[in-house]
């Protein structure tokens, strides 16, 4: 199913575990560069910047074989404009093919085209169907989910995710206005589902290669779980889906439980982040947090900034004073203690870059002294006692 060489994949793995290591100074550079030559791992860019570069030159390489196929096949397909979709879309996915061949992986080159198959394989779809956005939205989920299986692409399970949402989505507005009305409680449900299967995959040893991806999943349940039931999006989806106008004097169904999901959720992730010593969730938690600040600010509240301000302060306060009685004690995890595996010098230089350009710090300098110390040959007693 995997079309990269399954044993490089393993040794990147690997590799990035040595890297790790080197990072919290358990191993030597020389160690790292000897594990790291005996383990030949994917054609990978990390630095973001030069893997735009190479995605950039990659759309570059894809446009220019789909123009060269357009003017050869103009006069085979008649203007067949739906046919040319598919025929661009198959070159995306042999292209794929073929970067993965050569042990491409998250290099920019082989995103170009295995993000292009998918996009341009969903347009032929909705050519040929009259744009159904349904019929689109299911056939980007089931592509993108191969597509990632295939090449561990973790592009392709991002356009999974939104596509699989999109999928729901459109599903439930074929069901007319109980379809629309449910559809919170549709998204949470299969939030939830997602997010049970990504734990249950991720606990199997034997998915080491598909481990970043389905927690890529994960965390996008965590936040489709919370936006489902957000008050503010459930309003704004209720008056553009539903078209019902909410007087100042009126509310959304089931308001109470939106007012209490929308702060009951963030909570619970943080709570469950300390808990667990869970970064991911803390983040997740905290994130959306501040956003159902801006969820009850935005329609209720109507006080002055510096109000609002001392209060989230002292709100945030109190968040952190209990982070800091829960985890002062711990050692693992989420803890106080310095971590071996994060690199505190950047910190540390950081921080006196800071004091440098604010204040103006500059290194001691030595200068002479024109006066000779110690003979006491200048208006004074010396060590020699003379004048």
């Amino acid at each position: 199913m995997i079309a990269q060489d399954k044993i490089r994949l393993e040794n990147q793995l690997l590799v990035e575990e040595a890297h790790s290591l080197l990072d919290a100074k358990f191993i030597t550079e020389d160690q790292f560069a000897i594990i790291k030559k005996l383990l030949p791992t994917p054609k990978r860019q990390k630095n973001i910047l030069f893997r735009l570069g190479f995605l950039l030159l990659g759309m570059l390489l894809y446009s220019s074989i789909c123009g060269f196929l357009t003017l050869f096949g103009l006069g085979v397909l008649d203007n067949n404009f739906e046919m040319f979709l598919f025929i661009f879309a198959a070159v995306g996915f042999i292209g794929a093919e073929f970067f993965a061949r050569q042990n491409f992986l998250e290099h920019g080159l082989d995103d170009a085209f295995i993000i292009g198959g998918q996009l341009l394989l969903a347009g032929a779809i909705g050519t040929i169907t009259n744009e159904f956005e349904l019929v689109i939205a299911a056939v980007t989920t089931i592509v993108a989910l191969l597509s990632y299986f295939r090449y561990i692409n973790r592009a392709s399970i991002i356009i999974f995710c939104f596509a699989s949402t999109a999928t729901i989505a459109y599903t439930m507005f074929e069901m007319g206005v109980v379809g629309k009305s449910i559809l919170p409680f549709i998204l949470m449900l299969y939030a939830i589902v997602c997010c049970f299967i990504c734990v249950k995959i991720t606990i199997n040893v034997q998915y080491p290669i598909c481990q970043k991806g389905l927690l890529l999943v994960k965390y996008y349940s965590l936040l489709l779980f919370y936006f489902s039931g957000n008050y503010l999006v459930v309003r704004e989806l209720s008056v553009a889906l539903l078209g019902h106008e909410i007087t100042a004097n009126a509310d959304i169904s089931f308001a109470w439980f939106f007012y209490i999901f929308t702060f009951i959720v963030p909570i619970s992730y943080i709570f469950y982040g300390l808990k667990k010593l869970d970064r991911s969730f803390l983040w997740i938690g905290l994130l959306t947090f501040v956003f159902s600040l801006y969820s009850i600010d935005f329609y209720f509240l109507d006080i002055p900034a510096e109000i609002y301000l001392i209060t989230v302060g002292l709100l945030l306060f109190a968040i952190a004073y209990f982070s800091i009685k829960m985890l002062k004690d711990k050692k693992e995890g989420i803890t106080f203690r310095p971590d071996r595996f994060i690199n505190s010098n950047d910190f540390l230089h950081t921080e006196a870059l800071i004091l440098t350009s604010q204040f103006g710090l500059k290194p001691e300098a030595t200068i002479d002294s024109p006066m000779e110390f110690g003979g006491g040959g200048f208006s004074g007693g010396g060590s020699t006692g003379g004048y």
